[in-house]
């Protein structure tokens, strides 16, 4: 063969494969619109019948489109011509009740939450939407699957991350959130296996943070819920903050483990001491009674905010927590920049904004309330409380009473992860 002739043949087969790939999209569009119409047969009837018509490679192409197996787009072939044709009974089945391999799901009913569990230390979220997403791909996941006692195709993973886990496959998107730090991955890591540790120790390990300010009042909120047909409720024309009422400052502290919440109400400043006073509150209604015998308490932050690892008020105020408590306090903080991984934003945050979409929060007490009757499929509850403290702004923590904080920093990154120890009551 010339090298004229082998060039030649290259563009050819690059032709082909980008024609094939515009036809498998053009399959894949058409199946969308009509696949909530058809039944089993007529999907299988649908995807054999677009394999005939594709040529060359059909039957792979369309089943790759559809996501379905090659070997029901042959079944569908078939009957397409005539071979075994399979006709609906009086109901509608194409086969008989009951008949069909079973779910994996059904006979490996664990897989889920070992699905779970693997991507859990990588998911992402934005917190005010339901969906997730992880950055380990089908492959490794049916790899370390594997290496757990399961045999399951990376199909049936990502149909149980999207159905039974809320998951979906998603592109990559620019943010704002700033350049990474070379040890991001490492600190995600570390606090992974940290968490870990103290749960298998069974000590609590909880997730914090603050969520944005709501404006009290009769304003606008996002969302919907249904009302009368042309009668929506009437709110304010504006978003000026009404000085009476003020803005309200929620707090959340997200127990990992029990999948429970608490929430403290602010009406002052979000300060270090309303963070770790809400922590403490946390753990006189919540904490003490779901953990009577513990010694420690581990505690996933931010990088910034009231509870930013650069702020000295925050360290003071544990302490004041460590020995009021006598509970060794670590805390593991998140790299700048990486606010969206916190658990509580979408195990937390993210339902209590869904519960009370499309509801003016008229009052602070309106607020408690529709905090603490937020609930979730998994069992998660919450607890609010209303903060009336005033918190002073900008106090400025001296070199000497740093000095006296009891602070261990771990060997990795100590200004990340460290633990305030009570200290000894003097006499």
């Amino acid at each position: 063969m010339s090298d004229e002739e082998w060039k030649g043949g290259r563009e050819d087969s690059r032709l082909y494969g980008r024609v094939r790939a515009e036809k498998q999209k053009i399959v894949a569009a058409h199946y969308e619109r009509i696949r909530p119409f058809l039944n089993e047969q007529g999907r299988r009837l649908w995807a054999a019948n677009e394999a005939i018509g594709f040529g060359r490679g059909g039957i792979r192409a369309v089943a790759e489109a559809l996501g379905m197996s090659q070997v029901t787009v042959i079944a569908g072939v078939r009957e397409l011509q005539g071979e075994g044709v399979q006709i609906s009974d009086e109901k509608g089945r194409q086969r008989r009740s009951g008949g069909g391999r079973k779910a994996l799901t059904n006979k490996e009913p664990s897989i889920v939450q070992d699905i779970e569990a693997i991507v859990d230390s990588t998911t992402r979220g934005d917190p005010m939407a339901p969906l997730k997403w992880t950055c380990k791909s089908l492959e490794n996941i049916r790899e370390e699957l594997g290496n757990r006692g399961y045999t399951a195709s990376t199909t049936t993973i990502g149909k149980i991350l999207h159905e039974e886990l809320g998951y979906s496959l998603q592109g990559l998107k620019k943010t704002k959130e700033g350049s990474s730090h070379e040890d991001r991955n490492a600190q995600f890591e570390y606090l992974s296996r940290k968490c870990q540790e103290f749960q298998d120790c069974h000590q609590p390990v909880i997730s914090v943070d603050a969520k944005k300010k709501e404006l009290v009042g009769n304003y606008k909120n996002g969302g919907q819920e249904w009302q009368q047909k042309g009668k929506p409720e009437e709110v304010n024309g504006h978003d000026f903050e009404n000085k009476e009422l003020g803005k309200a400052l929620p707090y959340g502290v997200y127990d990992q483990g029990q999948n429970q919440g608490w929430v403290s109400i602010g009406i002052d400043h979000d300060t270090a001491q309303f963070a770790v006073q809400s922590i403490l509150s946390w753990w006189r209604q919540m904490g003490q009674q779901t953990y009577p015998e513990a010694t420690e308490l581990l505690i996933t932050a931010d990088a910034g905010g009231s509870n930013g690892y650069r702020i000295r008020l925050w360290k003071r105020e544990l302490q004041r927590m460590a020995d009021e408590t006598g509970l060794k306090i670590s805390v593991c903080h998140f790299p700048p920049g990486t606010s969206k991984w916190n658990k509580i934003e979408h195990r937390m945050f993210c339902h209590i904004t869904r519960n009370w979409r499309g509801r003016p929060l008229v009052s602070l007490d309106a607020i408690v309330n529709l905090i603490a009757a937020t609930r979730t499929k998994k069992g998660l509850t919450i607890q609010a409380a209303l903060d009336d403290s005033t918190y002073e702004k900008s106090i400025k923590i001296s070199d000497e009473e740093l000095a006296n904080i009891q602070i261990t920093r771990d060997a990795f990154h100590g200004e990340w992860n460290y633990t305030i120890s009570p200290r000894k009551a003097t006499s």
